[in-house]
């Protein structure tokens, strides 16, 4: 067994010959690795496919074993310092080792068919094989010094990618705003870092909990410095992992690239600041301020990130919301000392939330051609709707990913999101009110979000022109790739327009009588015309279903929603018990989790289950109620002539006016008002800051300065009139001046 724990060392550099080759070969040969790039991206799942085949080997011995592994080999020593390099393996580590690679895996191959007309492939792809190494890295990591290295290469990832598309503004706004907001987190990180470094001097884990024990039974440390120390550590995950108030990074990183929003949501970025806390638990547990304040910020962003998510009409903005709701979930078991509920709902979360990602990333495939590519159209749930005939196979995934975040049994959020619920009523009733309404919260958004994108009619630009159903319509999607056309009448030559890539937005009507192509919309472009004759049997309808390697993908994590909810429930069978999760986490919860009880009684279980799923139907219910009545009114609007904000004030607005409390729709849709009080407290604060300080060093320091040489030019021009050239005169006033000072 120690033979294989000796090549964990290997597993953060698996995936890096990727993007080094990618690398090497676009700057020798351009041409030939743009050719090949198709072919470039098998080597990127296959290297994580051994990752997750060692992993998943390492954690069948440490369900058998529940055994701790680790290796340090010092990289430099001084007298008073030292730094150790090394690994650290138990049942936390394999966790997260298997979320990391089959989501990875599964959105890898996703993303070879999403990105395939992208320009920016080789790059995409170099991105996240590194993203993925930094993520392996990060929870590999044997102590605090090499975990915030690793955490700073998963930020600057992160960055990377969310701004993928850099050449659109929000884009390059929402990497900087995501960037800057985690410095603030990273930056109380690293004091903390080192404020536990003065007082243990270590940073490994096992030594760092054992000394600080030693130190706390003598009473040899100070508590309020030790407060104060852990407060700053969990700073970095309140940023990493959104949680308020540093969570306003997380809906606007959703401009980046579907597969991205994916991975970030379900493994890696957000989930590093649950590990962390979790990896840390032990340290957190010296100070009953500092789990009394993880599970404050925990309640407090369950409710907030389920309020923000209501109103939401971008699809993946609402799905960004109720991640951070779902983080806050989490980080409330660990506040109250849940630490088996807390991880079990983080992975039945990666793999139906990573579900949830990529049916909206098919979703939106199938609309770019609709509408033309604009992140404001193309995502926005205003301009779907009947999309169930058009993506059959999208809409069943999409609709097992929101049954389990909404805890209908036997979807596997229900079982972890059940256990976090009776724990938070055993710590504190008011918290668990809190989690039981937001629980109907999850329900109500998730099914608004279902309804309005796969229930009624089909909302596009393209449903009415002039009053008259359209047979035809044509656009240019999201990669510039050629787009495929519909005419009801057999046999008739069709028109295509190739037209160079750029991040205008276009919309195109071809009149079938007349075959003229009419320009209805148009942002500073230069259109090149090739005309080709197709056809029409040839010709696809949309919206249409996503390519095999796509919906490959959602059907694997549609069989992991389904079932893996299960390896936290106990089935005795034959005297042995198949509870894998409990079995796995046995060292980590003989210390940790207090609240861990050691039967199982399937008729409280099922009493308590019953109240949760009734609440998650109530909003079911509710939702259905309220966004049944809109299709009937978007039909009657002619949408070909209002755009995307119009459709949000007239129908939008109108109709939920009229069903829900106004002033909680504008919270909802204003994000709290939060984004607002920053911008108001922080950035014209800072400016006046800048401002004043700009006015203090021009007027008073350029002042001081600049008034101390006028006043020495115009001495000189004084004393230089005084001069007559006779030394006698010199002598005379200086003997003069020389008595002056003595008498003074």
């Amino acid at each position: 067994m120690e033979y294989i724990y000796q090549y964990l060392w290997l597993i953060p550099f698996i995936p890096l010959p990727v993007p080094i080759l990618i690398g090497v070969g676009l700057i020798l040969f351009p041409s030939g690795t743009t050719n090949l790039r198709r072919i470039l991206s098998i080597p990127s799942i296959f290297l994580l496919t051994i990752i997750f085949i060692f992993s998943a080997d390492l954690t069948i011995q440490q369900i058998n074993n529940c055994c701790i592994y680790q290796y340090i080999w010092s990289w430099t020593i001084n007298n008073s310092l030292s730094f150790e390099f090394g690994y650290f393996f138990d049942s936390l580590t394999s966790i997260m080792l298997i979320l990391i690679t089959t989501v990875g895996i599964l959105i890898l191959i996703y993303s070879d068919n999403y990105m395939v007309h992208d320009q920016g492939y080789l790059r995409f792809f170099s991105y996240l094989s590194f993203f993925n190494a930094s993520m392996l890295g990060l929870v590999t990591s044997s102590n605090l010094i090499q975990i915030y290295i690793f955490w700073e290469l998963v930020g600057m990832c992160s960055y990377l990618l969310i701004g993928f598309w850099f050449t659109r503004p929000v884009a390059a706004n929402a990497c900087q705003k995501a960037f800057l907001t985690n410095r603030v987190g990273d930056f109380g990180l690293l004091l903390g870092i080192l404020g536990f470094y003065w007082i243990t001097g270590s940073f490994e884990f096992q030594d760092l909990f054992e000394i600080l024990n030693n130190l706390i039974e003598t009473n040899q440390v100070h508590f309020l410095f030790l407060t104060l120390c852990a407060f700053l550590i969990f700073v970095g995950p309140i940023a990493k992992s959104a949680q308020f108030p540093l969570h306003v990074w997380l809906a606007d990183a959703m401009e980046g690239p579907t597969p991205i929003s994916a991975l970030i949501h379900a493994a890696t970025m957000v989930a590093a600041g649950i590990f962390l806390v979790a990896r840390l638990l032990p340290l957190f547990m010296y100070s009953p301020y500092i789990m009394n304040l993880i599970a404050l910020v925990g309640i407090i962003t369950v409710l907030l990130g389920a309020t923000l998510a209501l109103s939401q009409k971008d699809i993946k903005r609402g799905l960004a919301y109720s991640t951070m709701s779902q983080l806050g979930y989490m980080m409330l078991a660990l506040g109250i000392g849940s630490y088996r509920a807390a991880l079990f709902h983080l992975i039945t979360h990666a793999y139906s939330k990573a579900l949830l990602f990529l049916g909206s990333g098919s979703i939106i495939h199938s609309m770019e051609p609709i509408v033309g590519y604009s992140p404001q159209k193309s995502q926005n749930i205003a301009f779907m709707g009947g999309l169930t005939k058009h993506v059959p196979i999208t809409k069943t995934a999409f609709l097992a990913g929101t049954l389990s975040l909404c805890g209908i049994p036997p979807f596997a959020c229900f079982w972890s999101k059940d256990e976090i619920l009776n724990e938070s009523y055993l710590y504190s009733p008011i918290f668990a009110i809190i989690a039981f309404f937001t629980a109907g919260l999850t329900a109500f958004y998730m099914f608004r979000i279902y309804l309005l994108i796969f229930e009624g009619n089909l909302n596009s630009h393209f449903q009415k022109i002039n009053g008259k159903k359209n047979n035809f319509f044509f656009s240019i999607s999201l990669w510039g790739k050629e787009g495929k056309r519909i005419i009801k009448k057999k046999k008739l030559f069709l028109l295509l327009v190739t037209m160079k890539k750029n991040e205008s937005t276009y919309f195109f009507d071809i009149s079938i009588n007349s075959m003229c192509l009419r320009l209805l919309q148009t942002k500073r472009m230069r259109t090149f015309f090739t005309i080709t004759y197709f056809d029409t049997k040839k010709i696809l309808p949309y919206p249409h279903e996503s390519d095999n390697a796509m919906l490959f993908s959602m059907l694997v994590l549609v069989l992991l929603t389904l079932f893996v909810g299960f390896i936290g429930v106990s089935f005795n069978r034959g005297g042995v018990d198949f509870n894998i999760l409990s079995t796995l986490l046995i060292p980590s919860i003989n210390l940790l989790d207090k609240n861990l009880k050691n039967s199982w009684d399937w008729y409280e279980f099922v009493k308590n289950a019953s109240f949760s799923v009734s609440i998650a139907y109530f909003g079911l219910v509710i939702a259905a109620f309220l966004y049944k009545p809109i299709y009937s009114s978007i039909q009657n609007f002619n949408l070909i002539n209002i755009n995307s904000k119009n459709i949000s004030n007239k129908v939008f607005n109108n109709i939920l006016r009229e069903t829900i409390l106004n002033r909680i729709y504008a919270w909802s849709y204003h994000r709290g008002y939060i984004d607002a009080f920053i911008g108001i407290v922080l950035n014209k604060s800072i400016k006046r800051l800048a401002k004043i300080n700009y006015l203090f060093d021009s007027r008073i320091v350029d002042g001081i300065t600049n008034g101390i040489g006028l006043q020495s030019f115009f001495m000189g021009e004084a004393f230089k009139y005084m001069g007559g050239g006779r030394i006698s005169s010199y002598l005379l006033l200086f003997s003069f001046f020389l008595l002056l000072f003595r008498l003074i």
